[in-house]
């Protein structure tokens, strides 16, 4: 064995000791999580070459993603050289792969080009991030050393593409004077020869040497530097997207271990009932904490972060001032798992360093600006979802510390009490209809008379019972009796869903609704349901399920698209002919569930002049309401989300604002009269507005 062939065997064993010794330290961390099953890999295969390979979600922002996908598939075809190398100095071999041929020379052109495109694309990133003010790239989490990080990271790439074009060069110019073929197609390194074709054969050798061992050095070096970086992702963002959920992000994890209680709760006879697969006999706690509360692909994720600001950027509390930042609650865990993990893995679980998770690194003030609009998980390039996080600290705070905001827990007790978040007696669940005379079928009714219909029209509390959303219910059922559509509703029956106490971290409240809810529904026989509520129908199409509710859920933008389609709707014309119409895009409805195309169907068919906000369907700033927000007040900052919002539609100069939410509903009216705008601008839901084209 040479001499070149022991250095460089040294020299990989090296690295591959210290990366095995750092990734070990690391990782050994994820015992003392809790567990995050994984099933369905064919799916999460597709999920991995969409977005990992494909780089999907880099493209949302299509100039930037280009530059930066270019970058990631141009490592991907390096990468073949970079193992190319390790056979060579292994084995004193010279481009050893050589042997596959045209396929060798195809590869082999392709780095050649890549190389430049990175080297390029590396060096707009670094006037970007040293000259340009961007905005995501800031923030309190952000400190020195992170920029620091990103410009070593930046110039390591720079290094390893201009010493491979360099080597390839070199290479060129050495196999011409020694007259022997040449491996490979060069289209770019072929051009860089004539710059050092007056060098002699020996210093041609030489800087080949240099090229050759600055690249395969610096690889090794970036390699073990990547774990400490926030360029980590460079290993970890293909294995983060493979481990993605794959529920709709409207879905938020159940816990079984408060499925238990409920059902002790309900059914004393429960208790004498096997636990279920992964149920934990004693729970330490209910929600997180702490970093050893999260669940290991929580504690991924955090390895996982780019830090690079693109949920933060898109997060509606953080857009109008507020503390929270996304990327600040992944980076703090990654943080506090830092700093406790050593604790942990010397004297286990039992460890305490009096510090914890929440309060210490995040305040309550953070959590609670949250909207679960899902911003910020739509936008993250490598699918970490911040909202399941935020809501398992909420659940702490809420069910350990009874430490939830005091207009919240007056809601919790509310929908404990009445069954809905205002202080309404259950018993005026259908005076929507009756205080107009509104002839509306009862689920108790028909089943009296030993029927069945075929739908169930679940009204949800606000359509219940917020005067507003009251003329949406009722202007829905009018389209419905008008069609004949074989409907019922629950009336006193019905009870709220629990959205809100879930997402607000109530989840005992929460599963002894949807627990109660399902059995009603399950004595009615109920297999397919309406509703109005983006949130309702997102809890009873994902969440349900867990509990024994499947159904066939339909929001009514849906259901009423289809019937135009089918043609079973006529219109009379006119009532909004040539009339500016912008559609605000409900969160549960829009990024919660991927559903777009419905509401605007309807009012393309009612003959609108449709016009987009500049942040519309994916991209759609949230209303402000989501996540208990509407119920509470707003946490510090320069400004309401709902006026934020109301900026956008009123920026588009429509006469009508649609919507299909109560909450959004409420919040665009609110910014409405905050502007002083109610006289210039309605604020219609698309029921509604079918409903007068019908001419009902």
């Amino acid at each position: 064995m040479e001499t070149r062939q022991i250095i460089f065997l040294i020299t990989v064993m090296l690295t591959l000791a210290v990366f095995t010794y750092t990734m070990y330290r690391l990782f050994s961390y994820m015992k003392f999580t809790k567990p995050f099953p994984i099933r369905n890999i064919p799916k999460r295969i597709g999920i991995m070459m969409k977005v990992a390979i494909g780089q999907s979600k880099i493209f949302r922002k299509p100039v930037v993603g280009l530059m930066h996908a270019l970058v990631f598939w141009g490592f991907m075809v390096i990468l073949f050289g970079s193992i190319e190398m390790i056979f060579d100095g292994l084995f004193g071999t010279e481009r050893v792969l050589k042997v596959l041929g045209p396929v060798y020379d195809v590869i082999i052109a392709s780095g050649d080009i890549f190389a430049l495109i990175v080297l390029i694309a590396i060096v707009a990133f670094l006037i970007r991030r040293l000259f340009m003010h961007i905005r995501r790239f800031y923030g309190v989490e952000m400190k020195p050393i992170s920029k620091i990080d990103a410009n070593i990271a930046l110039t390591i790439i720079l290094i390893l593409m201009v010493s491979l074009l360099g080597m390839n060069t070199f290479y060129i110019l050495m196999q011409q004077s020694t007259g022997e073929e040449i491996a490979g197609v060069y289209p770019v390194s072929s051009y860089l020869t004539d710059w050092f074709d007056h060098l002699n054969a020996s210093r041609i050798h030489t800087w080949h040497e240099i090229n050759w061992w600055a690249h395969i050095v610096w690889i090794f070096i970036f390699a073990n530097i990547l774990p400490y970086s926030k360029h980590f992702h460079v290993f970890m963002s293909v294995p983060n997207v493979f481990l993605s959920r794959l529920e709709p992000l409207g879905y938020l994890p159940n816990m079984p271990e408060i499925t238990k209680e409920v059902k002790l709760m309900m059914d004393p006879n429960a208790a004498f009932q096997e636990p279920a697969e992964g149920e934990e006999e004693a729970p330490a706690r209910f929600g997180v904490k702490d970093a050893e509360d999260t669940t290991w692909k929580n504690y991924l994720d955090a390895l996982a972060c780019t830090e690079c600001g693109r949920c933060t950027d898109v997060c509606p509390a953080n857009i109008t001032g507020k503390l929270l930042s996304p990327r600040k609650i992944v980076m703090d865990l990654r943080a506090r798992m830092k700093e406790k993990g050593p604790g942990l893995v010397k004297e286990g679980l039992s460890f305490d360093d009096r510090k914890s998770l929440v309060r210490d690194y995040i305040s309550e003030e953070e959590l609670w600006a949250c909207t679960t609009c899902n911003a910020c998980a739509k936008e993250c390039p490598i699918n970490i979802n911040h909202p399941t996080l935020i809501v398992d600290m909420r659940r702490y705070l809420v069910m350990e510390e009874s430490a939830g905001p005091g207009e919240l827990n007056a809601v919790f007790t509310n929908i404990e009490n009445n069954g809905a978040p205002w202080q309404f007696s259950p018993e005026d669940r259908l005076k929507w209809a009756e205080d107009v005379g509104l002839k509306v079928p009862v689920m108790a009714d028909l089943a009296a008379q030993g029927k069945k219909p075929e739908w169930l029209f679940w009204v949800s509390s606000a359509g219940a019972f917020d005067d507003r959303y009251k003329k949406v219910s009722r202007e829905f059922v009018k389209i419905l009796n008008h069609l004949n559509i074989d409907y019922a509703v629950l009336g006193t029956e019905e009870s709220d869903s629990g959205d809100i106490a879930r997402r607000g971290g109530n989840e005992m409240l929460f599963q002894m609704q949807a627990l109660t809810n399902v059995e009603i529904l399950k004595a009615y026989e109920v297999k397919k349901i309406l509703t109005c509520d983006p949130h309702d129908y997102n809890t009873f199409k994902n969440e349900y399920p867990e509990f024994g509710g499947e159904y066939e859920v339909w929001h009514h933008s849906q259901f009423l698209a289809h019937l135009i389609k089918e043609g079973k709707i006529k219109m009379n014309g006119g009532a909004f002919k040539g009339k500016k119409v912008t559609f605000h895009d409900p969160c549960y409805l829009g990024r919660g569930n991927g559903e777009y195309d419905a509401p605007r169907d309807v009012l393309n068919a009612i003959n609108t002049d449709s016009t987009e906000m500049k942040r519309s369907k994916s991209f759609a700033l949230c209303c402000g309401a989501g996540g208990g927000q509407m119920f509470k007040e707003a946490e510090k900052g320069d400004k309401e989300v709902f006026i934020e919002r109301i900026e956008d539609v009123l920026e588009t100069g429509s006469e009508i604002v649609a919507t299909a939410c109560p909450f959004c509903m409420v919040m665009m009216t609110d910014g409405l009269k905050y502007k002083n705008k109610e006289e210039e601008m309605k604020n219609y839901d698309i029921a509604e507005m079918l409903s007068m084209e019908m001419g009902l």
